[in-house]
């Protein structure tokens, strides 16, 4: 089974904190395995009339389909899920978490239910984490805190507080996700040098560590043996 996304505009109380929103529709009979991505964002996800929190997920996830149903996902900007949420974001890295079991005593079983909560809550001031964000898609970790005139450990412990996981972590897992939306269209090796690889062993290597597949297989479509059934996980 696969999916097709589609984005939808975001309610205005969401705009300070999320992305984006998007509708995935099911397409059945075809594929065998539902791809949960690796991704260093947090999203808010309804699933059966209720929120659940999905946390920075560091590694793909390959799931039998089981429910054919749409899910509708809440995308949220870089460092701003822990104080939405109200516990530090590395708390949440590989995990699922209802969004009652955060906000409890709140009706969260609708868009409107969770945008009057969001109403309630107050932004943080989150500059430093994204203009890290920014420069990490470019330079090195040592170079970005160079830039922002802090320390390594300063912008390490701030970073992985309010996103989830280390400066490191997050560009690796962002050029793994470059590769993932290009290797279908292009040589490997012309796209190790798009996405800031050494050479095209190096995207191989990190890219399986993250994918549990080398690139060449991926696009294949010889895809690790799916674990147990899952609905689809964004």
């Amino acid at each position: 089974m696969s999916f097709v996304e589609q984005q939808v505009r975001l309610p205005a109380a969401f705009r300070p904190w999320a992305a984006r929103m998007s509708v995935a529709t099911p397409v059945p009979g075809t594929a065998r395995t539902v791809l949960a991505e690796p991704d260093h964002a947090t999203t808010l996800s309804l699933r059966e009339d209720a929120f659940v929190v999905i946390g920075p997920r560091t590694r793909a996830r390959y799931h039998e389909p089981k429910r054919f149903r749409s899910c509708l996902t809440i995308r949220l900007r870089p460092g701003l899920a822990g104080a939405l949420l109200g516990l530090p974001v590395r708390d949440l890295v590989d995990r699922v978490v209802p969004l009652r079991d955060l906000w409890p005593g709140d009706d969260l079983t609708d868009v409107a239910a969770v945008e009057r909560a969001l109403a309630a809550r107050e932004l943080p001031d989150d500059r430093l984490v994204r203009a890290a964000v920014a420069l990490l898609r470019s330079k090195p970790v040592h170079a970005t805190a160079r830039e922002l005139n802090v320390s390594e450990r300063h912008l390490r412990t701030v970073f992985t507080e309010n996103v989830g996981v280390s400066p490191k972590h997050f560009a690796r897992l962002d050029r793994v996700r470059t590769v993932l939306g290009k290797a279908h269209h292009g040589h490997l090796a012309d796209l190790a040098a798009e996405t800031g690889y050494y050479d095209q062993s190096h995207m191989t290597a990190e890219f399986h560590a993250v994918m549990g597949v080398p690139p060449a297989r991926f696009v294949a479509g010889d895809l690790p043996a799916p674990s147990g059934c899952s609905g689809f996980t964004h």
